[in-house]
């Protein structure tokens, strides 16, 4: 069978099986939840074994560390995985939840009442994690999903989803709801766009060039789950201690993930006492910056007083729209809210902005002005994550605004459809 046909037969098995998701009940699903939590847990060392292979390899290809640390898993990060799992059986079932409820001028009886929106195809890159979550939200909420990994996570990817799958099928389901694509040809990928009428809905989680990519081919609707290019703004009436601890949060938690801040903007009239704790922070875990006039001379001053070292460079206009995932930042002084907002709205991607003041009005200006799918005030962009949000495991971070916006989960990947029952009635 050719590489298309290979594609086409996964896509109508996953297309079957999204016929008999739709038709079950939660108990089941939770169900299987539980058995494929379990499943992770007993399996973890196969899981770990294959994860080193892919690390081994992706090391000796000199992947940059932060897309190494996206690889890795560890005992913790499955038993995460796992406990992500058990989370989702105690959400309420997204399924059956009647929208509305009326009855027509001549009698009929309608209902709205969600339903499950058929076979999802995730499509992401070095990230193992993904597998687990995206096998997860898709079961629970009655879709057949189709995961296309990344060939540096290959190993990790194909055996976590024949556990999961197994896991599923022992629990009365079919095992054709959760299938991985494990071939390395990449063309794979561009097929699996273009099945529309068997697959309903792309879901590409990785950097720019991925998405960018399917957006551009796909024949089937794309939900973006978009690059972050987030900041951190620092209002002249910020309470200089606080910045830098969300300074240091948002940017040095985890480097690789998209709610990181990859740009630090400092009202010039508080740039003398502002940056000096944030420079000490980010000194601290070897955040390289990239600085603007303004802050670079501060940067100098401070290494200069301090004695500590930085890792200092001219801030240029493509570092105002990189998305570094690493310890690099960059930094910009500005003369105000509205220029800060102004930059924001221009070079951000729309995924998390952050401001950290203590003046009302202007937070209040931040959250009007700011079009991003999270805003913060005095907060990390850290939590902008389906679990902090109460979602459970989400399957990515949304930066388009139709269908759904931000941290999706459960009700993300549901549609609706109109009940109608009538007592005979015909139109004239």
């Amino acid at each position: 069978m050719d590489l298309e046909g290979m594609m086409r037969a996964i896509a109508s098995e996953a297309q079957r099986a999204a016929h008999a998701l739709a038709a079950s009940d939660a108990a089941m699903r939770d169900g299987a939840l539980i058995q494929m939590a379990a499943a992770l847990k007993a399996h973890e060392a196969d899981i770990i074994a294959a994860n080193a292979v892919d690390v081994e390899k992706a090391t000796e290809r000199g992947t940059k560390a932060s897309l190494v640390d996206r690889l890795l898993l560890d005992e913790g990060r499955i038993q995460e995985e796992a406990s992500a799992l058990e989370d989702l059986t105690r959400l309420p079932d997204p399924l059956g939840c009647v929208q509305e409820e009326r009855e027509l001028y001549n009698g009929l009886q309608l209902a709205r009442v969600s339903v499950p929106l058929g076979v999802v195809c995730v499509i992401y890159e070095a990230r193992p994690n993904v597998t687990a979550d995206a096998a997860g939200i898709c079961l629970k909420s009655g879709n057949a999903c189709i995961l296309r990994g990344g060939s540096l996570a290959a190993h990790s990817n194909e055996v976590i989803a024949n556990i999961l799958a197994d896991a599923a099928s022992q629990a009365g389901l079919p095992r054709t709801c959760i299938q991985a694509v494990t071939t390395t040809d990449r063309a794979a990928t561009d097929v699996l766009l273009k099945l529309h009428g068997l697959i309903d809905v792309i879901v590409p989680r990785g950097g720019a060039g991925l998405i960018a990519h399917c957006v551009e081919t796909a024949k089937v609707p794309v939900i973006e789950t978009g690059t972050g290019n987030c900041h951190v703004y620092v209002h002249e009436s910020a309470d200089p201690a606080m910045a830098a601890s969300i300074v240091e949060n948002a940017k040095c938690r985890r480097y690789g993930v998209c709610n990181a801040a990859e740009t630090l903007l400092v009202d010039e009239s508080a740039a003398d006492e502002a940056l000096p704790p944030i420079f000490a922070a980010l000194a601290s875990h070897g955040v390289a910056l990239h600085a603007d006039p303004p802050a670079f001379a501060q940067a100098r001053a401070w290494q200069a007083t301090s004695g500590v070292p930085l890792k200092l460079f001219a801030a240029t206009e493509e570092d105002w729209e990189r998305e570094y995932l690493a310890p690099e930042m960059a930094i910009r002084c500005v003369s105000g809210e509205d220029e800060a907002i102004e930059h924001i709205n221009r070079y951000g991607t729309g995924h998390s902005e952050a401001i950290v003041a203590a003046d009302e009005d202007v937070i209040a200006r931040f959250f009007a002005a700011v079009d991003a799918a999270a805003v913060y005030a005095n907060a990390s962009t850290a939590f902008t994550d389906g679990g902090q949000f109460g979602l459970g495991a989400e399957i990515g971070i949304s930066t388009q605004k139709l269908h759904v916006r931000g941290p999706f989960a459960l009700e993300a990947l549901t549609s609706y459809k109109y009940l109608i029952k009538g007592s005979g009635q015909v139109r004239a």
